[in-house]
Formats: C-alpha cells, structure tokens, sequence
C-alpha cells in the first residue's frame, strides 16, 4: 500500500511523447506527431528505463520520405515515433504514431496511426499542387488540394505541469508556388509547409511533426520533426534520481513533484524510484 512516509509503491501520472516525424521534401507531406500517451500508472521503488526519441530528419530529394520519428520510453510504456511525409512525385507518408500526410505531386495517401490519427492524402491536383497535413495527437492530418489545405492535425492540451500546453501537433503540408500556401502546422508544435522553400521543423520536446518543403524549380527539403519529452509526477515525499545521460528538471506542483525529461544521451539511461 502507498505511504506518505516514502515506502512506495506512488501513484505517478505521466505524459510520454515520441519525436515527430520529418516533413516530405518537394512539396512534401507533413511529418505526423509523436505517440502521446496520457495516464496514471503506480510505481514501485525500482530501477525504470526512460529515453526521449529524437525528431526524424526531413526528406530530401524526391524519392525518400521524411524519417520517422524516435519512439520514447517511460517504464513499461513506449511511444511510437511518428511517421515520415510522402516526398516528390506521389510517395504515400509513412505509418508511424500518427500518420506522416502524402506528397503532392500526385495522388497519395497519410500514413496509417498506431497512437495518434492518420495523415492527410493528397489530391494531385495540377493547378497547384498541395501535399496532405501530419496527423496530430489531436485530429488526422488535412487533405492537400489546389485549394492551399494541407494543414496539420492539431494536438492535444495537458496541464500535468501545472498550466495548460499544446503538444504533438502535424506539420503542414508543401506545396509548389502555384498553390496558395503551404499548409500550417498543427496545434502543438507542428511545423509549416512552405510552398518555395525548406519545411519547418517541429518544436523541440512537443512531439510536432517537420513541415514538407515546397516546390520552385528546386528540390526544397522537409524539416526536421521535433524531439518527443517525458513528464512524470511523484509525491513530494518520492525521490527521482536519474543516470548521468538524462536532462530533466523538476518543480513542486500542489503536492507532486513534477519531472520534465527533455533529452536522454543514449537508450540505455534510467531513473530510479526512492
């Protein structure tokens, strides 16, 4: 049974966020956000494994799609990285937490989601071609069309550290200088499709995906997606120590100590309860 004198086991609620995947280059479709995963969990006083995955590259050329991003760990949980956007002439975007949107050359589809929701297709549409947006912890990624869509799909809002914030959102989808715009990046860190120039990358330590890089005569390449985070509470009367490869800090909140884990130097770094 639980102790306020320490002796554990402590209720802990976390917020676990892979990296975003990267934007599609040549009007590229927008990486999909990280797996984010929200709850309660109760732990003992062990050893845990804990790594922040990194955000995928964006894609270059016209044949290889955003990579996607690096899957985070907390404990027994892992969140999935999310999938890479579709890049050049028609590649679909890649599976991944949430969907990386398809290129938009041609017709093509979001990539399918294990965690999140699935990437925006695209319609190929010659008066100006438009890539899908990411799909976002929040919604699916937005259909490219002539029409300058292809936004990202938006995130979702946590308050574990103590206000509300928005994280894992999608990038937006490119697009060539015909099309109105590139697509805007999600709610929550996604980065924004460009229509002429390199993609955006996703905000660090959100989860956001890599916008998709435009299309003026020139391969313009994806942005990078944005590294995923980890963010735990404890009971003030728990101790969180952590191996020497982790950056975190931590803040009091009501009667939680909150951990906020932004970079691990390699897959094998832990904290330990006490």
């Amino acid at each position: 049974m639980s102790s306020v004198f320490g002796a554990g086991p402590f209720a802990c609620e976390y917020l676990v966020i892979a990296g975003g995947g990267g934007g599609g280059s040549r009007f590229g479709g927008g990486g999909g956000a990280g797996g984010y995963l929200a709850s309660s969990v109760s732990l003992q006083l062990e050893v845990y494994a804990i790594t922040v995955g990194a955000g995928g590259a964006g894609g270059t050329g016209q044949t290889v799609n955003g990579v996607n991003g690096s899957d985070t760990i907390f404990a027994s949980l892992t969140s999935l990285g999310g999938g890479g956007g579709g890049t050049g002439n028609g590649n679909d975007g890649s599976e991944g937490g949430s969907g990386g949107g398809g290129a938009g050359r041609f017709a093509s589809s979001g990539g399918a989601a294990t965690q999140g929701n699935v990437g925006g297709s695209s319609s190929g549409n010659s008066s100006g071609y438009m890539a899908g947006g990411g799909g976002g912890a929040g919604a699916a990624g937005e259909y490219g069309n002539g029409n300058g869509t292809g936004d990202g799909g938006v995130g979702l809002s946590s308050s574990i550290t103590g206000s509300a914030v928005m994280r894992a959102g999608g990038g937006g989808g490119g697009a060539d200088s015909s099309a109105s715009s590139g697509g805007s990046g999600g709610d929550g860190g996604g980065g924004d499709g460009r229509e002429d120039t390199a993609g955006d990358d996703g905000i660090a330590n959100t989860g956001g995906g890599g916008g998709g890089g435009g299309y003026d005569d020139s391969s313009e390449s994806g942005g990078s997606g944005g590294s995923g985070v980890v963010i735990f509470t404890l009971p003030v009367q728990a101790t969180a120590t952590f191996s020497g490869g982790v950056t975190q800090t931590s803040s009091v909140v009501g009667l939680n100590r909150v951990y906020t884990v932004t970079a691990t130097s390699t897959t094998s770094e832990t904290v330990t309860i006490s």
